[in-house]
């Protein structure tokens, strides 16, 4: 059990440069140290703020022994069942993803007919989105370079545009905007986003599970 543990942690370094660049590309508060991971405080309607963990410490049974309410996340690099194994029984586990790295290149497929690509990059936020002929939004995209990590977030296809290979044109496009060779790059995955990311040569760094008070 304790080497399964092990194997669930994630590179805390990496998660907290991930995160750092997380907040930037969210126009967040940076990440700061707390209960043995980090808090970023969010404000935003449904989530107070989040708590992130490279793995099981003891500060998460404090830090939610000491939460009543709803919207505030935990969120813990580890199986759901881990997770919840550390949490009062007023918690639940929200839809788990995974946190995942890539390294090598990416390959830029070609754009479907009809569709074209607006790549711009301000305040550190590259921004990607796929428009439609009528200029409505197909798909889109954001990355930010920080702390020796390139951050991918917010990857979205919409529904009716899907299957037609968008997603893979817009992480090629947000990667051409990477300036150091050595920057990690990475990102969360929904269960169904890993599966594309995987076929793009993403490996699984670590699952990534969420639980909050109802």
């Amino acid at each position: 059990m304790e080497e399964q543990e092990k194997a669930h942690l994630a590179d805390p370094g990496l998660l907290a440069a991930w995160l750092a660049a997380r907040s930037i590309a969210r126009g967040l508060a940076p990440p700061v140290p707390d209960h043995g991971g980090w808090r970023v405080d969010t404000g935003l309607p449904g989530e107070i703020r989040r708590h992130v963990f490279a793995g099981p410490v003891p500060g998460i049974s404090a830090l939610a022994a000491s939460i009543h309410g709803p919207h505030i996340f935990i969120k813990m690099c580890g199986a759901g069942q881990q997770l919840l194994g550390l949490l009062p029984p007023r918690w639940q586990l929200c839809p788990g993803g995974f946190f995942m790295r890539h390294a090598g290149s990416l390959q830029a497929p070609d754009l479907p007919a009809g569709y074209r690509l607006e790549v711009t990059t301000s305040q550190a936020i590259t921004t990607a989105r796929i428009l439609t002929g009528g200029g409505g939004i197909a798909a889109s995209g954001h990355a930010v370079e920080y702390a020796g990590v390139f951050v991918f977030d917010r990857i979205v296809t919409e529904a009716a545009h899907r299957r037609r290979g968008l997603g893979r044109v817009l992480i090629a496009a947000l990667g051409s905007r990477q300036r150091s060779d050595s920057a990690c790059r990475v990102l969360v995955a929904t269960e169904d986003g890993a599966k594309l990311y995987a076929s793009l040569g993403w490996q699984i760094e670590s699952p990534y599970s969420t639980a909050t008070i109802a």
